[in-house]
Parts: C-alpha cells; structure tokens; sequence
C-alpha cells in the first residue's frame, strides 16, 4: 500500500472508531451498516469477490438478485464488525449480556485441566468479540495478525486488541514459538485460519473446489497435543452475537508428518463449512480464497 493511501487508511480507522463512540450505540450501529452497505457501489471489485465467494458457499443455489441482496447483507454486516470492534472494552458487562454460547465446555474442560487450545476460526461474525467474551472469563488469549502499513496503524490495531484483553504476535518467524510458548503454559491461541495469506499452506478442498488454507493448527496440535476447537460466530439481532463452539478436531498421529497435517486440515476445512454455511452473509470473506480467482476479471 503506497505510504499516503496507508496513511489515509489509519486516520480513517482512527476517525472512524472516534465517531463510533461518540454517537449513541443504537444509532452508531445503523449508521455503520448503512455506509458499509452503500460502499458496494464504490468497492466494485471487492463486490464482485464477495459474490464469487457467497456463489460457492450456497453450492449456486441463488439467482443473481439474491447474489446482490446477500452481498449487501454481507457489507452491512461488515460495517457493523467494525462499529463492535471500535466500542468494545475488557469487561464491559455488554459483552457477557450480549453473547450466547453453544458448546463452551469444548473450551472450559481443557483450559481447567491446565492445557491449551487452538481456537480455528474462519472471518466469521465479530471474532474479537469472541476473544473479549473469553478474556472476561478470565481465559489468556494470544492471537496473530497480519502487519499492516503503515506501522502505527498496525500497532493500533494492537492495542485495540490489547484492551480486549488479547495479546497480539505479528505474522512471521516467530510467530510458531510464541504460539508454542502460550500453548505450553495452558494458554488459548486463537487462528483465523480460513485464508491462506503466505501462500505455502496446505492443499484441501472447501466447498468443492481446491485451494490451500494455512497448515498451523494442524501442525501445533500435532506437536503439542492440545485440541483444536473450531468456533463460528453470528451476529443476532439487536447486536446480540452467538458462539458455535464446535468439539475438537482429531490431531493424533497416523503417519508422516505431511499426511498428518494434511488429514486434519481437511478435516477443520469441513467444519469451516458447516459454520459458513449456517449464515453465509456473516462470512466477512472480501478477498480471493480459492486460486481460480486469480484468473477472474
């Protein structure tokens, strides 16, 4: 990203998150959803992506108007992931009295026994709500991101996470041992993992058609023995969100190494389904997943 457009990106973030706290939570949220929604008429590429994306997932089971109709459901629900992300705070009360949970003990059982967990989670709903959700229950959350440019708006977004109660490791070599370390000390590390964004993941294949995701839950689960738990997260009404947890995906040992990761990537790629598949206008997927997209106009 050329250093004046990054530079436009991060005070418009940090512009946004002012305005989302300062108006009133049940106005800001509409206003949120309504320009995110209206932006489908600018961000004709990404449109475009979206209903490529929204195409598969429904198996093309949507006519062109239903196609548009959820892609502008997607976008609304776009904006209102980052309103959340900008007025959310560490213990807020609103967090717990605002989110329901279905298959919490999948995460509680391991975590009281002392173990890790590796959360997989697909762009699904508000993900950082999830983190603050746990984090208020007292769980210790490590969580990668990509680095973004400029610099300081990377190191804003960490500290927006920060707040929540997130500890945030860049995307990069050393990455794997932080996520080892905060495995071994009984922590949760949490992987949005539905987008393969270094390109040497692992070929599976998602709603019929091969691509790669990334191979790190599978690797850590092997190497460290803790369960990964798939969640899919929904936005409800009246900015309510529900927690799928979904139980452990099996990461024992059969053979080599690479057949191993393999299996069990595949494995979460058929859980991703299913969680995308109950709501896919909640899937906030704006980007190429699948390879054949590069071919796309």
């Amino acid at each position: 990203m050329p250093g004046a457009t990054a530079r436009a990106a991060y005070l418009a973030y940090r512009g946004g998150a002012e305005v989302a706290r300062a108006l009133p939570r049940s106005i800001g949220v509409h206003v949120a959803r309504g320009v995110s929604r209206a932006m489908t008429t600018v961000w004709t590429t990404r449109r475009r992506q979206v209903e490529r994306n929204l195409e598969r997932v429904t198996r093309g089971e949507l006519s062109q108007e239903e196609l548009r109709q959820a892609s502008g459901r997607l976008f609304a629900n776009y904006g209102q992931y980052w309103h959340e992300l900008f007025r959310l705070r560490l213990n807020d009360p609103a967090i717990e009295r605002d989110t329901e949970a279905e298959g919490y003990e999948h995460i509680a059982g391991p975590q009281a026994e002392g173990r890790g967990v590796i959360l997989a989670l697909p762009h699904l709903g508000n993900w950082d709500a999830a983190g603050a959700w746990l984090a208020g229950r007292g769980h210790h959350i490590t969580v990668v991101a990509e680095p973004l440019e400029p610099p300081e708006l990377f190191s804003w977004f960490v500290e927006q996470r920060r707040v929540l109660g997130m500890e945030v490791i860049p995307l990069g070599a050393g990455a794997a041992g932080a996520l080892l370390r905060a495995l071994a000390d009984g922590g949760i590390a949490a992987l949005v993992c539905d987008r393969d964004l270094t390109g040497d993941g692992v070929e599976v294949e998602l709603f019929g058609e091969p691509t790669t995701m990334p191979g790190g839950p599978a690797v850590l689960a092997l190497r460290t023995g803790a369960p990964i738990v798939p969640v899919g997260i929904y936005f409800l009404a009246e900015g309510r969100r529900r927690l799928r947890i979904m139980p452990p995906v099996p990461a024992e040992r059969r053979g080599t190494v690479r057949d191993d990761v393999q299996r069990v990537t595949q494995d979460l790629a058929r859980v991703f389904e299913e969680l995308i598949s109950a709501a896919p206008d909640n899937w906030l997927m704006m980007q190429p997943v699948w390879p054949s997209d590069s071919r796309a106009p």
